[in-house]
């Protein structure tokens, strides 16, 4: 087998993992605060928009008071503006990653039962 040929093979799996579990930016406040009661979302999978509807909710976040501090605020806000992606948002006040055309296109043949929790599927994700 040619040795150009074996490196692509070899980097397949990689290549699969890096699509299917897209990686988050080191930011320890929001790995912190955000992934202290969820999985801290990647911030791409959302708008900037989206994000900043979010943020600006936080006593209401999915019906939990997830309200930090005036400084922590505006720096998670900034991360996750600087990180956002620009996929169209879902409709709503509040935006729900599991809504969004590329989360339900990814996990169309997904069996699951509750869709926020992703390390039940993505084993990298456990015991964050």
């Amino acid at each position: 087998m040619r040795p150009v040929l074996l490196g692509v093979l070899l980097a397949l799996p990689a290549l699969s993992l890096a699509h299917d579990v897209p990686r988050v930016p080191p930011n320890p406040t929001y790995q912190a605060e955000c992934g202290s009661c969820h999985v801290a979302y990647p911030p791409r999978l959302l708008p900037a928009q989206a994000w900043d509807r979010i943020m600006a909710r936080l006593e209401r976040h999915f019906g939990s008071d997830a309200s930090v501090d005036e400084p922590t605020k505006r720096e998670l806000s900034a991360f996750l503006s600087r990180n956002a992606g620009r996929r169209a948002a879902p409709a709503g006040e509040e935006p729900r990653i599991t809504q969004t055309a590329w989360f339900v296109k990814e996990h169309r043949r997904a069996n699951m039962r509750n869709p926020a929790d992703c390390a039940a599927c993505h084993s990298t994700l456990k015991g964050q």
